[in-house]
């Protein structure tokens, strides 16, 4: 079964946070026979940061970032048999969902994969006339990766026939263990780009708390930080690939996860970075969100904190024996219930209900 998906990149994850979901999700979807061609813009210099090669499990299709590149690979939609449209491709989104689900030929299953659903949901809220909110009801499913109740209803509500979560997950071929790295010692670490429904977030949970222990170190990795004040004891190191990501997360004693506030308030919506961490068995501490415990189990897998004082207290009775202890236990966790494989389970049991269906109303 061939599918035609158009996201933002599966080549980098340079600005771009869904290409661990991506790639984990699509690797284990073609170990079930699927077919996939992934195509992507060249936009925001994500192909001069390319962090993997073209990988032998999905032809991967650059076109330029122009109207004109446009059409024609959408035209290619017309050879599949699922063709998705991935929320934040980055150019030209609404006339790329147009235009995918003018060439699907009929019978083509015809899927939107939100990979933010609470950032989407509130610009459809925004714009009576939006081309998605116009689309639902041409669309035979919304698929998510996170959102929980909240994101089914609301799709639904708007005139989804259906939305299901298809959770962000671990991809143990690309995070797992790996010895500590000096370049990223540190009592505490966070990784994440500045972003302006986050950066008041990192301020209450790691800039501040940073600021009030200054005989700890913190380690802060993501892109758009240079110029932002903070304390003498935060070491800001920029972009963190792909490739270090694993030594990342084990190195420091703790690795905190941050959600985006849209995220937060929504619930149900576990980022990549929680999966990345858990598997190479690193100590995470999580900003509270309704679902947790759906993932990791608090206090024994995953240590929560509500506000900036949580962490500072977290932080001063955190043992490094105890820190190992976690690791271990949510890379157990992980690695036996919250796996791409697992996921792609899932989505296959949707595609072939589906295609399913049109075959008993024939």
């Amino acid at each position: 079964m061939k599918i035609a998906f158009y996201g933002s990149s599966l080549v980098s994850a340079y600005w771009n946070g869904a290409a661990t979901y991506y790639r984990g999700l699509l690797r284990a979807l073609a170990a079930k026979g699927y077919d996939i061609t992934f195509y992507e813009p060249d936009v925001y210099d994500r192909q001069k940061n390319r962090d993997i090669d073209p990988p032998d499990w999905a032809k991967v299709v650059v076109y330029d970032g122009t109207v004109e590149a446009l059409r024609t690979v959408t035209r290619q939609a017309a050879d599949a048999d699922i063709v998705v449209k991935a929320s934040g491709v980055g150019f030209e989104d609404d006339l790329l969902l147009t235009e995918v689900l003018r060439h699907a030929r009929p019978g083509a299953m015809r899927i939107f994969w939100d990979v933010d659903a609470p950032a989407t949901l509130a610009e459809i809220r925004r714009a009576p006339g939006h081309a998605l909110r116009r689309a639902l009801g041409t669309l035979d499913m919304v698929l998510t990766y996170g959102g929980g109740t909240p994101v089914v209803s609301a799709y639904r509500s708007l005139g989804a026939k259906d939305c299901v979560p298809i959770y962000n997950a671990l991809d143990p071929e690309t995070h797992f263990p790996v010895p500590p790295d000096p370049r990223f010692a540190a009592d505490l670490g966070f990784l994440g780009n500045r972003l302006p429904d986050r950066e008041a977030r990192v301020e209450h949970f790691f800039l501040e708390p940073a600021a009030g222990v200054p005989d700890q170190r913190f380690l802060l990795g993501g892109s758009g930080w240079q110029g932002k004040s903070m304390s003498g004891n935060v070491r800001s190191i920029g972009h963190v690939p792909t490739r270090d990501h694993n030594a990342f997360n084990v190195t420091p004693k703790a690795v905190l996860n941050i959600s985006r506030e849209s995220m937060a308030s929504n619930g149900f919506s576990p980022a990549t970075r929680v999966f990345e961490a858990a598997g190479a068995g690193a100590c995470l501490i999580t900003d509270h969100w309704e679902g947790i415990d759906l993932f990791l189990k608090p206090d024994e897998e995953i240590l929560v904190a509500r506000d900036g004082q949580d962490v500072v207290e977290i932080m001063a009775g955190l043992t490094q024996a105890r820190a190992a202890e976690i690791g271990r236990r949510a890379l157990a966790r992980v690695t036996s219930e919250h796996t791409y494989t697992q996921r792609a389970e899932d989505a296959d049991r949707i595609f072939k209900r589906h295609f399913e269906s049109l075959e008993a109303a024939e």
